[in-house]
C-alpha cells in the first residue's frame, strides 16, 4: 500500500485488506474495482432520525372527505389506495391523512410514484434523509437499497406512494416492506384487488366545492353555477379560484371567458403555480398513456360532445368489433376516465369540455352525430334525445350542418312525444331555422321539421302560432307534393289536431278528408288508414268513445301491423280510459299493466313511455275510488319522473293526480 496508508491485515486465499481509500484491487479470477470508495460501518441505518417527516404543503386548502378519511382509518391490512380522477383531489387526501399520523409513526415519507425511476429516486432520498453521512457516498442503486433493507428490517413507518400508474410497480417494494404502512395514490382504478384496500374519491358536494373557491378567493357573484360548471372538481376549483384572485374577476367572468375561451382557460394558471398541475396537462397526461389504445381515445373524443351521464354502450357498437369496444371501454374505466355503471358509463363534464376544447383533434363531433343519426333513425328513442340535446349545447347554430340539423329535429320529436315540451320546443325550432337556412323552404325535411315544430308550440300552450305554421306547412305540401303524398295527408292530420279545440268542425272536415284518401291510396285495413280513423273519431265531439269500436280498432291494428307498437299503445291507452269511464275498472287496470310491461320490455323502467302508461293507472285507480293506492304509485311515478325527466309536462299531470 501506498505510503502513509493505514495498517491493513488479510488472510486467506485472494483476501484483500485495504484501510482508507485504495484504487483498483485485482484478485485473480475476478476484478473488484473500487474507485475512491468511502467504506461504511455495518450498522448504517439502523436508526432513523427521530420525528423523520416529509410531506407537501398540500393540507392548507383541505375541506369535506370525513367519510374517505373514515375509511382510510380503518383496519384491513397495511396498504391503502386511493384511486380516482386526475385532479379530484387524492393527493390532498393522503396528505392530510397522513399529516394527521405523524405523531404514530417513526418516520412519514412522501415519494412521488409516477415511474419506477421515480420510486426509485424517492428511496434513495429517504435513505440521505436517514443518514446524511450518505450523501454522494453511494450510487443511487445502493442508496435505494439501503433504504429497502431500513423498510424491511423495521416497523411503525409510513410510506405515501403518489400518482403511481401500475400496480406492478409496487410489487417489489410490497414484497420486502411488510412493517410499515403504505398509502397509495392513483388514477388507476383496477388492479388493487390483491394488494390492499380501495377508497374510490368522488367530487365535491357543492358547498364543500365553495368553501374551496373561497380558500383563494372571496368572490361569490356567480359561485354557485361556476361550481356546478366545473362539476365540482377541486383542481379546476383551485385553478379558478386562483386565476380569479390575481385576475381580481368574479366567478361569473371567469365563466364567460371559459366559454368563450375553454382551451386557453384550461391551461392558465396564476403567476407562480404549477403548470403541470392544470387540467390541460392533468387529463393530457392519462391521454398519452392510453395511446396504445387508439379506440379508446376515440371514444372519450366522441363521448364528449354527449351527456355526460347514462350512455349505452350499444351506441359506442358500430366503432369496432365487440372485444374492440369492451377492450377501449375498460381501458378508460381502468385509468378512471369514465365511471361504469352496469351496462352504461358517465365520464365528468370537465373531462369532455378539456376534450373538446383541443382544437388539433378532428372528426370527434362528426363520429359523435353520426352514431345519434343511426340509433335516431327512424323513430328517435329518449336516451339519443338526450344526447342530441347535450350535442346541441356545444354547437353555435350558425355552424350547424345539415346531419346535425336532422338529428335536433328527431331529438326534439322524441321529447314532444314524451311531453317534455320544454325541451323539444327549443330543439324543433332550431332545427327548422337551420334546415330553412341549408336547404330552403320546400325541401321535405323543412317541412317536416316546421310540421313538428307546429305541434310542440300546441302542447306548449302556443295554438295559434301552432296553427299558423301548420297552415303554411299544409299548403307547400300541397304545392309541392300533391294531395296524395303521404306527407301531405299528415300535415292535415297535424292541422287538424290542433284544431280540435279551436274549430271542431274544420278538424272533423280535414280528418274525414284524410281517411277518404287513406281508404282510396292504400285500403281500409292498412295502418294509416286506420290511425286515420282513430284520429277521425276522436275528433267527432258528438260521438264519444266506446268500447266495442275501440276494441275493434286495437285488433285490427294488430293485425295490419303487428310490430307498429305506437299505433296500437295509442288505441289502446283510450281503450284504457273508456273501460274506466264504463266501470269496467278490472279490464282497465289490466290492459294498463300490460301496455306498461310491453313498453318496460321495449324500451326498460326509465322510457317516458312507460312512466305515461304507469300515469294512465294512477288516473283509472283515482276514477276508480282508489285513492290510497293510486297516491301510493303516483308517489312513486313522481319520484321517477322528476329523476328521467325534470320538471315537465308530464311531472305536472302526476301531481295533479295526486292532488
Amino acid at each position: 500500500m501506498g505510503g502513509g496508508a493505514a495498517g491493513a491485515e488479510a488472510s486467506g486465499e485472494r483476501a484483500v485488506a485495504a484501510g482508507g481509500a485504495i484504487g483498483r484491487v485485482n484478485t485473480g479470477d475476478h476484478v473488484t474495482q473500487v474507485e475512491h470508495a468511502t467504506l461504511l460501518p455495518a450498522e448504517a441505518l439502523t436508526v432513523a432520525p427521530a420525528g423523520l417527516v416529509h410531506l407537501p404543503e398540500r393540507t392548507r386548502l383541505f375541506v369535506g372527505r370525513a367519510r374517505e378519511l373514515a375509511l382510510l382509518s380503518e383496519d384491513g391490512g397495511p396498504v391503502r389506495v386511493i384511486h380516482g380522477l386526475g385532479g379530484i383531489g387524492k393527493s390532498t387526501l393522503a396528505a392530510r391523512w397522513a399529516a394527521d399520523r405523524v405523531t404514530d409513526h417513526t418516520v412519514v415519507w412522501w415519494i412521488t410514484a409516477e415511474t419506477p425511476a421515480e420510486l426509485d429516486a424517492g428511496l434513495a432520498d429517504l435513505a440521505r434523509a436517514m443518514q446524511p453521512s450518505l450523501v454522494g457516498a453511494l450510487p443511487e442503486d445502493a442508496l435505494r437499497e439501503r433504504a429497502l433493507q431500513w423498510l424491511a428490517t423495521h416497523e411503525g413507518w409510513l410510506l405515501v406512494l403518489d400518482n403511481v400508474s401500475d400496480p406492478a410497480d409496487l410489487r417489489p417494494l410490497l414484497a420486502r416492506a411488510v412493517g410499515g404502512r403504505i398509502l397509495v395514490t392513483s388514477r388507476r382504478a383496477t388492479g388493487w384487488r390483491d394488494i390492499g384496500r380501495t377508497v374510490a374519491l368522488e367530487v365535491l358536494g357543492p358547498e364543500e366545492a365553495a368553501e374551496l373557491f373561497r380558500g383563494l378567493c372571496d368572490a361569490d357573484d356567480g359561485l354557485d353555477r361556476l361550481c356546478e360548471e366545473l362539476g365540482c372538481l377541486p383542481l379546476a376549483l383551485k385553478q379558478a379560484a386562483a386565476y380569479c384572485a390575481e385576475a381580481g374577476i368574479a366567478p361569473r367572468t371567469y365563466l364567460e371567458l371559459l366559454a368563450e375561451y375553454p382551451a386557453e382557460m384550461f391551461a392558465a394558471t396564476a403567476e407562480g403555480g404549477e403548470a403541470a398541475r392544470t387540467l390541460a396537462r392533468v387529463w393530457q397526461v392519462t391521454l398519452d398513456r392510453l395511446a396504445d389504445t387508439p379506440l379508446a381515445v376515440a371514444v372519450l373524443r366522441i363521448i364528449a360532445w354527449w351527456a355526460p351521464e347514462g350512455i349505452s354502450r350499444r351506441l359506442l357498437q358500430p366503432l369496432g368489433t365487440p372485444l374492440e369496444v369492451t377492450e377501449a371501454v375498460r381501458r378508460l374505466a381502468a385509468h378512471s376516465m369514465i365511471t361504469l355503471r352496469g351496462e352504461e358509463l358517465d365520464v365528468h363534464r370537465l373531462v369532455q369540455a378539456v376534450v373538446r376544447a383541443d382544437r388539433t383533434v378532428e372528426g370527434a363531433r362528426e363520429a359523435a352525430v353520426r352514431l345519434l343519426a343511426m340509433c335516431a333513425v327512424p323513430e328517435p328513442d329518449w336516451e339519443t334525445a338526450v344526447h342530441a340535446e347535450a350535442l346541441a349545447g356545444h354547437v353555435d347554430p350558425a355552424e350547424e350542418t345539415e346531419p346535425e340539423a336532422e338529428l335536433f329535429h328527431l331529438a326534439g320529436v322524441a321529447f314532444g312525444v314524451n311531453t317534455v315540451m320544454h325541451r323539444a320546443l327549443p330543439l324543433c325550432e332550431r332545427a327548422a331555422n337551420s334546415l330553412h337556412r341549408l336547404r330552403g323552404s320546400d325541401h321535405p325535411s323543412t317541412m317536416s321539421a316546421m310540421q313538428h315544430c307546429a305541434l310542440v308550440m300546441r302542447w306548449a300552450g302556443d295554438s295559434a302560432r301552432a296553427i299558423e305554421l301548420l297552415a303554411k306547412v299544409l299548403t307547400d305540401r300541397l304545392r309541392v307534393l300533391g294531395p296524395d303524398d303521404p306527407d301531405t295527408l299528415q300535415a292535415r292530420e297535424s292541422l287538424a289536431i290542433i284544431l280540435r279545440s279551436q274549430d271542431p268542425q274544420r278538424a272533423v272536415d280535414l280528418l274525414s278528408e284524410n281517411v277518404a284518401q287513406w281508404q282510396r291510396l292504400m285500403g281500409p285495413e292498412e295502418p294509416r288508414t286506420i290511425r286515420a280513423r282513430f284520429m277521425l273519431l276522436e275528433a267527432r265531439p258528438d260521438s264519444g268513445f266506446a268500447v266495442a269500436p275501440l276494441e275493434k280498432l286495437v285488433e285490427e291494428a294488430e293485425r295490419a301491423s303487428p310490430e307498429d307498437h305506437g299505433l296500437q299503445v295509442l288505441i289502446k291507452r283510450t281503450l284504457v280510459l273508456e273501460l274506466s269511464n264504463a266501470g269496467e275498472t278490472e279490464r282497465a287496470l289490466a290492459l294498463a299493466e300490460q301496455i306498461t310491461e310491453e313498453a318496460r320490455y321495449r324500451s326498460g323502467p326509465s322510457d317516458p313511455d312507460v312512466l305515461l302508461s304507469r300515469l294512465i293507472t294512477v288516473q283509472v285507480l283515482k276514477k276508480a275510488g282508489q285513492e290510497d293506492r293510486g297516491r301510493a304509485l303516483a308517489s312513486q311515478l313522481l319520484k321517477d319522473c322528476t329523476r328521467v325527466l325534470g320538471e315537465c309536462e308530464l311531472t305536472s299531470l302526476v301531481r295533479w293526480a295526486m292532488s
